[in-house]
């Protein structure tokens, strides 16, 4: 069987479909209940109808956040129609069409491992533990292209403090829904799955990384990770685990998916740097999607306020 993998992905897919389609004349003119524990059986009781809804429902009280970013942000048809999300399909075009009929309610999400308040969470109650915030995040690939999105959600710490991780919870492990009636790519074994993502504690618990149910003001679209996902804005995209359905704390280094599919390539930190290549690519540089030329990558996607995170550390060893 033919597996198509990242590295085969074409140029068509490294900016966006109207560019890539008129190429030719571009270049002509181109000068996311306080604590409340719920378990699913009580969601009726529990979901504001105004988050039941998939689709371009308005996310109420949200907060200008002081980290957002100033820069221009990447138009919404290209962040909801171009989308990495290989449990749909590897095609960055497919996954809008294919999680069209997606159901997030009921949803939710299970709290365990090193913690004192091991819980089941209804995720709307999980969406009310705090005041939504619209953060403006620059987001990276490592297949060479970036995006700047309005995330909508608030700091995983808040999450992850009322779990109340025990003193040998050094990991956090984030699990992606495995439905293969749901996710059409999930019969294909690109992967393992299901989708296993990891952080080191320090680093979910960093007032950037963001817990996201929501961008551009509306609740999270089917394609773009709904109903819960998480955004770790200094770190490339695919560490930013998608439709999460547990949350687990460990005192060991979780193996995450492209980690264990592809060693070499894919380290456990996956931190933006220009200093490290993909062994088949350059890290270099990036293009914005829906623009043709190319920008210098910075380090930590430049959000340097994580450096203090990795003192002392051989960021090339530990890529």
């Amino acid at each position: 069987m033919l597996i198509k993998r990242q590295s085969e992905v074409p140029s068509s897919e490294i900016t966006s479909k109207d560019l890539y389609l008129n190429r030719r004349k571009f270049l002509a003119g181109a000068a996311l209940a306080g604590a409340a524990v719920a378990t699913g059986v009580a969601f009726n009781k529990i979901a504001a109808p105004s988050l039941v809804a998939t689709a371009n429902a308005k996310i109420d009280g949200i907060q200008k956040s002081s980290f957002s970013a100033t820069e221009k942000e990447t138009p919404y048809k290209d962040v909801t129609n171009y989308n990495n999300f290989y449990e749909f399909s590897t095609d960055k075009y497919e996954p809008a069409g294919l999680a069209k009929d997606f159901k997030t309610r009921p949803w939710t999400v299970t709290i365990d491992g090193d913690v004192k308040k091991k819980q089941v969470l209804d995720v709307d109650a999980i969406m009310k533990m705090a005041a939504p915030e619209e953060r403006i995040y620059r987001h990276r690939c490592v297949e060479g292209w970036s995006i700047v999105v309005p995330w909508v959600g608030f700091s995983l710490s808040e999450l992850i403090k009322r779990a109340e991780p025990l003193g040998k919870a050094k990991y956090v492990e984030f699990t992606t829904l495995y439905d293969l009636k749901q996710f059409p790519g999930q019969r294909v074994p690109v992967l393992r799955w299901p989708y296993v993502e990891g952080l080191r504690l320090d680093e979910a618990m960093h007032p950037l990384a963001l817990l996201c149910f929501g961008l551009y003001g509306e609740v999270l679209p089917n394609q773009n990770g709904a109903p819960l996902r998480i955004v770790i804005p200094w770190k490339y995209g695919f560490k930013s685990a998608k439709s999460i359905v547990r949350i687990r704390f460990t005192g060991s280094e979780p193996l995450n998916s492209w980690q264990e599919n592809s060693p070499r390539e894919y380290g456990f930190y996956s931190n933006v740097n220009p200093n490290v290549d993909h062994p088949r690519w350059s890290q270099a540089k990036e293009r914005r999607l829906g623009e043709f030329l190319k920008r210098p990558t910075l380090m930590f996607n430049g959000y340097d306020q994580v450096a203090s995170l990795y003192s002392g550390m051989d960021l090339k060893k530990n890529f």
